[in-house]
């Protein structure tokens, strides 16, 4: 994994919010910033309460949208059509 020096508060807070979104694949986690989903479990397991990284824990496993090859065919966008625009950590006041 990258060191935490390595990455920055913004970064550490990007991927905290993509691995506690649904739609989002442990893929494009990787494709952004180069870790692993193993990787990415021991930063949430670092950042996190010890009973938010159990909550996150139930809520991940097995869930097939997390993971690409195991989506339908018909999913091929990283975020729900209902989700607001996110830029640089902060949501996106247009619509």
């Amino acid at each position: 994994m990258k060191k935490k020096h390595d990455l920055k508060t913004e970064q550490i807070d990007r991927i905290i919010e993509m691995a506690w979104e649904d739609r989002t694949p442990f893929d494009a986690i990787l494709d952004q910033f180069g870790l692993k989903e193993q990787e990415v479990i021991s930063l949430m397991r670092n950042e996190m309460k010890a009973s938010s990284f159990r909550m996150w824990r139930t809520r991940v496993q097995g869930r097939k949208t997390k993971h690409r090859q195991q989506r339908g065919e018909g999913v091929e966008r990283f975020k729900c059509t209902r989700q607001r625009g996110i830029s640089n950590n902060k949501v996106s006041k247009r619509r």
